[in-house]
């Protein structure tokens, strides 16, 4: 079920620093509390393959992200100690080092299994063990959310295991809702910062379309 334009789940969830500190975050109310957007981002597992790739493709950008006053978090349901194993290990070895964001450890799955981003095929239900059997790795899959100051979801999406994200384009997403944010207008396709907006009305589309 989406939640865009609905406030994020309002939950603690475990988290771990490149200095190995674990600490608790708040996801809402990192939001609000520091008036800014957040960017988070959830990936499958630590020591894989795209991952790594992602990691660094975000703090590549991460100065572009703190100039549009937003933070960016990272999330996967790895163990803070694995997130630290990972983020000590160097990035010529398959590893994160030098990734400076915080890296949420939702190892009990709470909010990923409230946010319905999980891996899970089919539950079947064992009666000889009174136990549920999972189908499926029950990690999450590559799910990104973007959230405004207020704590409310304006963007979510969900790429498979196998499809690495373009880091660029949550930039443009930013730009775009902060532009809605600032102007009262609304943003076409493709639009990017600098462009024309347009009127949310049936005549700024036609005034948008006529000179497009």
């Amino acid at each position: 079920m989406s939640i865009v334009g609905k406030k994020f789940p309002d939950i603690q969830v475990d988290a771990m620093n490149e200095m190995g500190d674990t600490f608790k975050i708040n996801v809402l109310e990192e939001a609000k509390k520091n008036n800014k957007k957040v960017c988070l981002f959830w990936y499958p597992k630590d020591f894989t393959y795209v991952c790594p790739t992602e990691l660094h493709a975000f703090q590549s950008k991460l100065k572009e992200f703190e100039d549009k006053n937003t933070i960016v978090i990272g999330a996967s349901c790895d163990t803070p100690e694995v997130h630290f194993a990972w983020l000590s290990t160097a990035k010529d070895n398959g590893g994160i080092e030098g990734v400076t964001y915080s890296l949420l450890a939702d190892s009990n799955r709470n909010l990923a299994n409230m946010l319905g981003i999980l891996d899970i095929q089919s539950e079947k239900y064992n009666e000889e063990t009174d136990s549920f059997i999972l189908e499926g790795d029950n990690v999450t899959y590559r799910a990104t959310y973007l959230i405004d100051e207020e704590g409310t979801v304006f963007h979510e999406g969900v790429n498979h295991m196998p499809v690495g994200r373009n880091v660029n384009e949550y930039l443009r997403l930013i730009d775009a809702y902060s532009h809605v944010q600032s102007h009262g207008e609304v943003c076409p396709a493709n639009w990017e910062e600098g462009s024309s907006a347009m009127s949310a009305d049936a005549k700024g589309t036609a005034e948008y379309l006529k000179n497009n």
